[in-house]
């Protein structure tokens, strides 16, 4: 299984350069990857295997992925008409069809997403394929994106399915965590009860629902046939609208007997097959009769896998593989109608079945299927449904009733869609001669021809083999109860029957039904829908999501700073303090000093801070507060903390010439005048806070009445990170999912401050000596003083400083000396990656200030941009080389060897990914240098 997905993802990324050296003659040898899957399904059926593979316990998201009958009938759609297709577009596009490698890639990575969400077994991870595949759909769907019905649909497609996934992830999550597992097997073999767990199934009925088109959330589909037909074909017809029919046939054994399930499936089904079927028999465009006649067959199957018994999991199971062969056939007819013809309206298309006899036969045999006609198998699947439903002993007698008579009343409109389909296309019409469109229409070659006529043939051959087709669906439908009928098998002919009758009467209903379609389509429509315009109630919806949100954000966010903060300040203290009022037990007990050295540290940082909020000069006032952040560095220490100390006396450091680079730019002195608002309520505002955090503090640490978990990190440490330095290994380590989430942040801030100032575009390294204008280097060029450093030549004299490059040039060596020890040292000693890049930041600021933004240049010529980048990068390579060393994602695995001279050293991949968080800081600290100081000096040369 691993393999399939892994040669899907390998063919997607390599596609576009397939289809770039070939032409849409690439869509072949992209089309070998889900054949070759394909062959690996059926060398396998009948055998259940299960990959399992460790990756993050504590989430419940292991990847846990399982083979077997249900996923094998799944995989055989997703494959086998995932390789058709591809062949099928190999002639559909043309060589100068746009963005067609990146189409052909999301094809491709569609069809390993879905594989991989019909053998997820975690419900995790199938709800990760789940959303991958939703994507892959709206990047499919607007693949021609300059249209704008195209835009259009794609996000309407994305925004329902979406939603729908959300609430069927918390039902998902409820489902985990009442059961114990988040394994799809486990949930199934041990359903949980009660109010709780039915809400849960709602949930995830929602995702399943939405994601198959199904009355409310039906819209969505129509809509998205403004895709290539090749998309509508796979995506719209075989699978993704078959996801959420996978997952209420993989939930029915365990779920079926919940109370909201049948009610809502068969309900909801009913609707939706009526409704879409009607709506198919109003269509003109040949793509919407067969959109909402796919509508209307979802409901179908929706109902059949859903009803819970094994009769009927029989017909619906094979409901779901006749109708991927007849309508991804019936997709790739009307496609190369579209291609030959020009267009796909009923209206102006005549006498094409004698021009294209051949399209006219392969549309009349899948038409037929789809229209439940003996010998194909869509009859054998509808036979057995109205068994199934005649005879099942899990609905009241009127709800079987019921449910019979909508399945039927459903049969009689999609005969009648299915003859105007082929009527519609091709047809005579009374017409002596073939319509303009027809007329000037091209012959398809055998190729296009080749895939609708291999599945509409299979749809024929598969009705006179359905005895033996059956053997293929028995592993999975046996999981079901039999009911009261337990010898009931697919057959051809089952004798004079109730079902036959149905049958009879469906056909006779529905071929009246055609004949009457005028004056239907005139007089018995709908003018104002039971169910309202879907499309319209979606704008309303989201006009009215606009026009709250615009509001609220009108209300809270009315553009002033202080007010927004304020508003953040006063929340934070008066909700944690109205609900510890209401609900505390526990006084808090505080001691305030342990030593006289705290109280002094204690009241110099009290006194900083107070001064800073005094003082009008902003130089004095920063450095006050860089003051207050160096006493806590100082308790950081006087507690036993020294990792922590010297990194925030690091960051204070940095933070004062940051503070700097931008205080340059301002007046020195703040302006009263323009103050806004009060003192006194941002005073009171300031104390409260304070208050609040101090007093949240005291009675967080009375409230522990546990066993403290920092006693047991330093054992942890060593023996989980081989690490004596407990700060760094849970850095690089035990969180270092964190880490790695913080210094992308950090990688975000770069790159928006770069934004900020350069604006158009991202200046790369910064500038060298040789980079200097003719006029600068001449006058550096006269000047006989001896040169300290290349840069400082071409400083103005009156703001050069021989003592600092004097000074710089002697300890920048030093400190970056220092700067590589503290990462080396730093995972059994205070230091690490973060640490170092802090120091050979700060070695870089020094050079930057004695020499200005040349000895910049020449001390780091390479771009900032691409020291963040390869400092990610090895930051989140070592969860690979972890997996592949197997110790688990992000975690060290240790590696051993003994050179000569060093002897045996003891190497823990942590190292690499505490490199990429030292690169990260050194290329941060070299980015804000080059926008806040380089550029800034670069303006001032231009404007002097």
């Amino acid at each position: 299984m691993l393999v399939v997905l892994i040669a899907h993802a390998l063919a997607a990324v390599l596609a576009p350069l397939v289809v770039r050296s070939m032409g849409r003659n690439g869509f072949f040898p992209l089309a070998l990857v889900p054949l070759a899957s394909l062959g690996w399904v059926i060398a396998n059926w009948g055998v259940e295997r299960e990959l399992h593979i460790s990756w993050v316990p504590g989430l419940s998201m292991d990847i846990d992925m399982r083979f077997d009958s249900l996923a094998a009938i799944m995989s055989v759609l997703v494959l086998g008409v995932g390789t058709l297709i591809l062949v099928y577009c190999a002639r559909y596009f043309t060589d100068d069809e746009p963005r067609l490698g990146i189409f052909a890639a999301e094809m491709v990575a569609f069809a390993g997403a879905m594989f991989g969400l019909v053998t997820s077994d975690n419900m995790i991870i199938l709800y990760t394929f789940w959303e991958l595949t939703t994507i892959l759909s709206f990047l499919l769907v607007g693949h021609y994106a300059e249209r704008a019905t195209s835009r259009r649909a794609a996000t309407q497609a994305l925004l329902v399915t979406t939603a729908g996934g959300l609430a069927m992830l918390v039902g998902i999550i409820m489902l985990g965590q009442l059961v114990g597992s988040y394994n799809i097997s486990d949930v199934v073999a041990h359903p949980p009860d009660g109010w709780l767990a039915s809400v849960a199934i709602v949930l995830v009925l929602i995702g399943a629902l939405s994601k198959s088109a199904i009355v409310p959330l039906h819209f969505w589909l129509p809509g998205a046939m403004a895709a290539p037909t090749p998309v509508s074909g796979y995506l719209h017809a075989a699978a993704m609208v078959k996801a959420g029919i996978y997952l209420v046939a993989r939930l029915a054994p365990g779920f079926a007997d919940s109370p909201p399930w049948r009610v809502t499936i068969i309900v909801l089904g009913l609707i939706t097959m009526l409704l879409a079927g009607w709506r198919s028999l109003r269509s003109f465009d040949l793509k919407l009769v067969l959109a909402f006649g796919t509508v209307s067959q979802l409901g179908f199957l929706t109902v059949l896998v859903g009803v819970g018994t094994r009769d009927a999991a029989l017909a619906g199971m094979t409901m779901v593989v006749a109708h991927a062969m007849f309508k991804a056939a019936l997709f790739m007819v009307v496609g190369i109608i579209d291609h030959t013809t020009g267009t796909r309206d009923i209206r102006k298309l005549a006498r094409l079945g004698p021009s294209a006899p051949w399209l006219a036969v392969i549309a009349a045999l899948a038409a037929a299927s789809m229209a439940g006609l003996p010998p194909f198998l869509g009859f054998v699947g509808k036979e057995a449904a109205l068994e199934a439903i005649l005879t099942t002993d899990v609905l009241d007698p009127w709800a079987r009733i019921a449910t019979l008579a909508g399945i039927v009343l459903g049969s009689v409109l999609t005969l009648a869609y299915s003859i105007r389909f082929v009527w519609g296309a091709f047809g005579r019409k009374r017409q002596k001669h073939p319509s303009p469109a027809v007329a000037s229409m091209h012959a398809p070659s055998a190729l296009f021809l080749a895939p609708p006529a291999l599945l509409a043939v299979a749809g024929l051959a598969a009705g006179p083999l359905s005895p033996q087709f059956e053997k293929l669906l028995t592993p999975y439908t046996t999981t079901l109860p039999a009911g009261p009928h337990p010898d009931y098998h697919l057959a051809l002919w089952h004798g004079f029957n109730m079902p036959l009758l149905l049958t009879a009467l469906v056909i006779a209903l529905g071929t009246v039904l055609f004949v009457a379609h005028r004056w239907a389509a005139t007089h018995v429509r709908f003018q104002n829908p039971p169910l309202g315009n879907a499309d319209r109630v979606y704008d309303a919806v989201l006009r009215g999501m606009d026009t709250l949100s615009m509001r609220l954000t009108g209300f809270t966010q009315r553009g002033s700073l202080p007010l927004t903060q304020s508003t953040i300040l006063t929340t934070l203290i008066l909700l944690p303090v109205i609900l510890l009022a209401l609900n505390t037990d526990v006084w808090a007990r505080i001691r305030l000093w342990e030593s006289p050295l705290q109280l002094v540290v204690g009241i110099m940082m009290i006194s900083a801070a107070l001064s800073a909020v005094v003082l009008r000069n902003r130089l004095a006032a920063v450095i006050l507060v860089g003051l207050s952040g160096y006493g806590c560095g100082v308790i950081f220490a006087l507690h036993g903390a020294p990792d922590l100390a010297l990194t925030q006396f690091l960051v204070e450091t940095l933070t004062l010439v940051i503070f700097v680079l931008v205080l340059r730019k301002l007046p020195a002195e703040i302006d009263e005048r323009q103050a806004v608002g009060f003192k006194l309520p941002r005073a009171l505002l300031a104390i409260g806070v304070g208050a609040t955090i101090t007093t949240l503090a005291a009675y967080a640490m009375n409230a522990r009445n546990s066993v403290p978990i920092h006693l047991q990190l330093p054992e942890a440490a060593y023996t989980l990170g081989n690490g004596r330095n407990v700060v760094n290994v849970l850095l690089v380590d035990i969180r270092a999912w964190d880490t790695l989430g913080e210094i992308s942040v950090l990688l975000v801030a770069a790159t928006g401050v770069a934004s900020l100032v350069f604006r158009h575009r991202r200046f790369g390294t910064a500038p060298r000596v040789s980079d200097a204008p003719s006029i600068v280097l001449d006058a550096a060029a006269s000047n006989t003083e001896t040169t300290w450093l290349r840069g400082g030549d071409l400083i103005d004299p009156r703001h050069r400083s021989l003592v600092l490059e004097v000074t710089t040039r002697l300890i920048f060596p030093t400190m970056m000396v220092l700067s590589v020890y503290f990462f080396f040292s730093g995972h059994n000693a205070p230091g690490g990656g973060f640490a170092g890049g802090l120091t050979a930041g700060l070695a870089l600021v020094l050079r930057y200030l004695a020499g200005g933004r040349y000895e910049l240049g020449e001390t780091v010529p390479i771009d900032a941009g691409k020291i963040l980048g390869i400092g990610l990068l090895l930051a989140a390579g070592t969860a690979v080389t972890s997996l592949l060393l197997g110790a688990p994602p992000l975690s060290s695995a240790v590696f051993e060897v003994t050179l000569p001279l060093l002897g045996h050293i003891k190497l823990v991949t942590a190292l690499f990914f505490d490199l990429g968080v030292y690169l990260i800081v050194v290329g941060l600290v070299l980015d804000v240098l080059r926008s806040l100081g380089a550029r800034l000096d670069a303006k001032e040369e231009v404007n002097a």
